[in-house]
């Protein structure tokens, strides 16, 4: 596909490589109303232009202000660039009930969690959810990206097969290369924890990754992208991979033994990292009740978000 996240593109043998994504406003995606089928205008405008895999419909464009989602200030791209800058994700309300607040709120835990993750908004209907890409350099050229899936030569199909030990920080640690590797893998660690307490069991090979910009160069943890409270559509979810050869969720203890002998923290800063982990989501919490009493459509999910959280909490972070 000529768009998707990394710096890989391929096409037929008739088709242009750096074909032009047309123009789409994110703004007013975001202001639009449900009354019209947003899925239905961005699948045939932006389809052909948009290459990521997944359960959730994920459509890419192209925002004529887009800036690049870096770690400083932002900064506008080149006018020059004419591939896609935003992910747009929806839902479909018969299957998964507001997932775009969801993982909006999902996202905003991991933030305030001090994790990188890039500049993402919520519709104001609640309709999709858009994230700008992680990948852009502001002259347009893109990193280099790889899931974990890829860095232990698995298929996309495989992508449930393997464990947090071996295959996501085991693999990490083989294949992190900067100055910051220390601080990556403390930030992979926090990820995890995350993952658990608001009961994620999406959480496979494919949603984690690495950036770098030369094949010989710094590698780093990517951004956070991906995360979702599955539990409140699947009661019974599980881990998506192993830990202690199990699926089920981890105790406080076990994470905390996870981060020593796979994260190279003491224990008393594992024992930090899920505090704050804890107190992130507790933040987050308060806004995910402001929003549903705003929003009445959100108000049984985002009570269900609430008391799976408190439960991961008081199982895998305090626990």
């Amino acid at each position: 596909m000529p768009s998707q996240v990394g710096r890989i593109r391929y096409t037929g043998d008739k088709e242009q490589l750096d074909e032009e994504v047309p123009f789409q406003s994110v703004d007013e995606i975001l202001a639009r109303q449900r009354g019209g089928d947003l899925y239905g205008y961005l699948l045939e405008r932006f389809a052909r232009h948009s290459g990521i895999s997944g359960v959730q419909p994920k459509i890419m464009v192209r925002d004529e202000t887009a800036f690049a989602a870096t770690d400083s200030a932002p900064q506008r791209l080149s006018r020059s660039y004419r591939g896609a800058t935003h992910i747009v994700k929806l839902w479909d309300p018969n299957e998964y009930p507001q997932l775009a607040a969801n993982e909006y709120f999902c996202l905003t835990a991991a933030r305030k969690c001090g994790l990188a993750v890039p500049p993402f908004r919520l519709a104001e209907d609640g309709a999709a959810l858009v994230i700008d890409r992680f990948d852009l350099r502001v002259d347009g050229t893109c990193r280099g990206f790889e899931d974990f899936c890829v860095l232990n030569a698995r298929r996309s199909d495989e992508k449930y097969r393997g464990s947090y030990e071996t295959h996501v920080m085991k693999r990490f640690t083989q294949f992190a290369n900067s100055s910051y590797a220390n601080e990556d893998r403390e930030k992979l660690f926090t990820l995890l924890a995350l993952n658990c307490a608001i009961r994620n069991g999406d959480a496979h090979l494919k949603n984690f990754g690495i950036v770098y910009d030369e094949v010989l160069g710094e590698a780093r943890l990517a951004p956070v992208y991906d995360l979702v409270t599955t539990s409140v559509y699947l009661p019974h979810d599980g881990l998506a991979l192993t830990l202690n050869g199990s699926t089920r969720w981890p105790t406080a203890q076990e994470l905390r033994r996870l981060g020593e002998t796979r994260g190279g923290l003491t224990a008393a800063k594992g024992r930090q990292v899920l505090e704050r982990v804890a107190v992130g989501i507790a933040e987050t919490a308060e806004e995910v009740a402001a929003y549903g009493r705003a929003h009445g459509e959100f108000t049984e999910i985002g009570q269900r978000m609430v008391r799976e959280w408190e439960s991961g909490v008081s199982t895998s972070l305090r626990g």
